[in-house]
């Protein structure tokens, strides 16, 4: 029997455990380390989810204790398993598992994805914060549209109590009460439980999938964080992003989606560079040359812009666009310059508790304050923070509504964005083989 530590960020990491590691006797799971999100190590996955092979459950490390694991347990095998980090830093990861004496492993495909009774379009992305969840609201719109039930299974968020959150229903705004959504959940959610379409997450994503087969003529796989779909797709389609071009084949696994895709959505076009839009169309051709490539933009509105004018603002960007994304700005500042925004307030001098850690640890953030709410207590830092800025009014381009999570001395104006096709093809005509 192989001694193993899995290596995650609660999601990609459990579902590797639960589709190849549960049931399988020639393995013992010694650990998760955990990273990318706060205060998910020192917790356990429980034994109602780990299975009979393990009744105490499986401990939970953060990702710094992963050498003294190594030789403390003698673990044999480091299965690497969460996503978007730049392929030099995979192998870093590697070279400090391996310094340790363990093998660095990666799992594939076809030992994870799970194969659906159902049709299946996935959507994924070469990197967070590349319009996926536009591209999925659109998608599945228009499969209701062909009269199709449409039910959307989104890539995990667990931040809560795993075993509660085994599998997870959102048809209404009650259920994201009731499950105790993060703000990162509800901007996944709440889009598509406001156009009536049911949405599934949660742990396990066998059992998942087994009760959204029950109503579903089409599931729909919206991907997150750039990992690759849970399950076996009947059409692939990734998002790719002008405004880092080059990143479909520098970040691990957006690559293996650029690679893999039937379709391929360039968006944000309109607010890119063309010879960034040269870049990523020459990557196409050289790397995936038989997809289907997609033109679109993602056109920003405010219902009350004409507010912003002259006026100094605070942007609140969505999070994981600005941390595992990386980007500097996003849907806010765009908006604000759109509108004639004054001056654009950093919101660093500003910050409290886990939002002035999370500017330190992504120091690139000078202009945004990223929308962070892992729990009540990072949501009242959040608040807390804006109240402190000195700004006339507030942008806030998270998908979902934010005044109605957080009680400001502000005014928030509301940005949103959908996915708007340029000329054909369009997803309407890819879409076509499921009518």
């Amino acid at each position: 029997m192989k001694k193993v530590v899995i290596m995650g960020a609660a999601g990609r990491d459990f579902h590797n455990f639960n589709v190849y590691f549960r049931d399988n006797s020639s393995y013992e799971v010694v650990a998760f380390t955990a990273t990318q999100i706060p205060d998910i190590e020192d917790r356990k996955y429980p034994a109602a989810l780990a299975g009979s092979l393990y009744p105490d459950g499986i401990p939970i490390h953060a990702e710094e204790e992963l050498p003294s694991l190594i030789k403390e347990q003698n673990v044999d095998d480091v299965i690497f398993a969460y996503s978007d980090i730049f392929h030099e830093d995979v192998m870093h990861k590697s070279s400090i598992v391996m310094a340790a004496g363990a093998s660095f492993m990666l799992l594939g495909p076809n030992d994870t994805m799970i194969k659906s009774k159902r049709p299946l379009v996935s959507v994924c992305a070469v990197r967070t914060g590349c319009g996926k969840s536009q591209t999925s609201r659109k998608i599945a719109l228009l499969l209701k549209k062909q009269g199709k039930k449409v039910v959307v299974i989104r890539h995990p968020m667990p931040y809560g109590d795993l075993e509660k959150q085994k599998v997870q229903r959102f048809a209404t705004y009650q259920d994201m009460i009731k499950h105790e959504c993060t703000i990162e959940e509800m901007e996944e959610y709440e889009p598509h439980i406001n156009e009536g379409i049911i949405v599934y997450a949660g742990v396990d994503y066998a059992a998942i999938l087994e009760e959204a087969e029950k109503e579903a003529d089409i599931i729909l796989w919206d991907g997150g964080n750039n990992d690759t779909s849970f399950y076996k797709a009947d059409l692939e389609i990734v998002v790719v992003d002008p405004h880092r071009p080059g990143h479909e084949l520098k970040y691990f696994p957006g690559e293996l989606n650029f690679r893999r895709a039937d379709v391929l959505v360039i968006n944000k076009m309109g607010t890119a560079k063309q010879e960034n839009i040269d870049l990523v169309m020459k990557n196409i051709l050289s790397f995936n040359p038989g997809a289907t490539v997609i033109r679109a933009n993602s056109p920003i509105t405010v219902s009350e812009g004409q507010d912003i004018a002259g006026k100094t603002v605070l942007v609140i960007e969505d999070g994981p666009t600005l941390t595992h994304g990386e980007m500097p700005y996003g849907a806010g500042i765009i908006a604000a310059e759109k509108y004639g925004a004054l001056k654009i307030v950093d919101p660093r001098p500003y910050a409290v508790g886990s939002i002035k850690s999370t500017f330190k640890k992504f120091s690139h953030l000078d202009r945004v304050l990223p929308a962070m709410g892992y729990g009540k207590a990072q949501m009242d830092e959040l608040a807390e923070t804006i109240n402190k800025v000195e700004c006339d009014i507030v942008i806030g381009a998270t998908p979902i509504d934010l005044p109605r999570l957080l009680k400001t001395n502000k005014k928030i104006l509301r940005v949103t964005y959908d996915l708007e096709e340029i000329g054909t093809p369009d997803l309407r005509e890819v879409l076509k083989k499921f009518q």
